[in-house]
């Protein structure tokens, strides 16, 4: 299995996942604080199946 970089798009939405539930766990953002937790994972699923996946 060949696996590819992730494009400049999907990374840039997967670092605003991950910084989003991160900035919501220290309290910066209470609206997001109940899933902050969802939000740093689908960051890094995310950036996994764009991995996997060449076209995504």
């Amino acid at each position: 299995m060949k696996l590819t970089p992730p494009t400049f798009g999907v990374w840039l939405i997967a670092l605003l996942l991950g910084t989003g539930g991160i900035a919501a766990k220290f309290g910066y953002v209470p609206v997001l604080a109940p899933h902050a937790f969802w939000l740093v994972v689908a960051g890094f699923v995310l950036l996994v199946l764009s991995t996997l996946f060449a076209k995504l």
